[in-house]
């Protein structure tokens, strides 16, 4: 059974201002989601399911089915505030998703194989996807996640703060720990991370990050069902609080379920956090191309 491709794509893009989502960067108006598809299919990965709100479903259909018609899979799955809430309600002031862990909970009924997760917005690589696709098909297990882990110093916006799974790694090659930074960025020749209280503390350039990209057995879906329940007693009446998939990673590892293998790449991600990064992407993709990578038509 070949592997599936979760895609989030139901965030609102409040920093940036638009739907980033579906914004032409490559040469013949490809998004960064089609780069993303297009090293997936290369792969080995057999089918793509997006996670999207329904109020933008129609955007979303109109692009992508039409280019992948024939070549992969395609399904398309709501994240709407009001699922898997078991009993709560959406406090009438939260106007965010939930979350990526409850977005990834949302394709539930839809992904019955192992599965990789990533960002509609990050320009992940060839090479993650490579080593994704070999993980899944032969290393993925109920009690084995796994994530690809990028150098902190190679994805780093320049025109503001980012969010990043910072992560511990074992001498096994494990994640030993994994704690979500909601506001790193460089300053003074080096780069820090902020708490909530104004502290400052630097991460050397080459620790290792999560950028959502993971690998998951189906039964991570039961796990994020249960885990979800408990952030719900602690956090419904925040209307900021997000459930995110560092929290499952963390509670699969620090409870003993299982283990979450790291997979190195050296790779430089680029991705689109404000609009002042829209001109460095399209300027790295066009470099992509004119070193033969890609094509200069993805789907022609």
């Amino acid at each position: 059974m070949q592997p599936t491709l979760l895609i989030l794509a139901a965030g609102m893009a409040s920093r940036y201002g638009s739907l980033k989502q579906i914004q032409k960067f490559g040469p013949s108006g490809e998004t960064i989601i089609d780069y993303s598809i297009y090293d997936a299919i290369s792969a080995g990965f057999g089918k793509i399911v997006f996670i999207i709100r329904e109020n933008f479903a129609a955007d979303f259909k109109e692009i992508f089915e039409p280019k992948l018609k024939g070549r992969v899979a395609v399904d398309f799955v709501y994240q709407e505030m009001d699922a898997f809430l078991d009993g709560h309600t959406v406090p009438a002031d939260r106007t965010k998703p939930w979350g990526t862990a409850h977005a990834v909970l949302c394709a539930k009924n839809a992904i019955n194989e192992p599965f990789a997760v990533i960002n509609a917005d990050d320009f992940y690589g060839t090479d993650a996807f490579v080593k994704m696709a070999e993980f899944l098909n032969n290393g993925c297990k109920p009690n084995v996640y796994s994530v690809v882990g990028y150098e902190l110093g190679k994805t780093i916006s320049e025109h503001g703060s980012v969010s990043r799974g910072v992560c511990e790694v074992s001498a096994d090659g494990n994640l030993a720990a994994i704690n979500e930074r909601t506001k790193i960025y460089p300053e003074n020749g080096q780069i820090v991370y902020e708490e909530a209280d104004g502290s400052k503390h630097p991460l050397a350039a080459n620790t290792p990050v999560s950028m959502n990209f993971w690998g998951f057995h189906p039964s991570v879906f039961e796990l994020s069902q249960g885990l979800f329940s408990e952030f719900l007693e602690k956090n419904s009446s925040n209307p900021k609080s997000e459930f995110f998939i560092t929290i499952v990673a963390d509670e699969f590892t620090r409870r003993g379920i299982g283990t979450v293998k790291v997979i190195p790449t050296s790779a430089k991600w680029f991705g689109v956090t404000y609009k002042e990064d829209a001109p460095g992407v399209q300027a790295s993709l066009s470099a992509l191309v004119e070193n033969g990578e890609y094509p200069d038509n993805l789907w022609k």
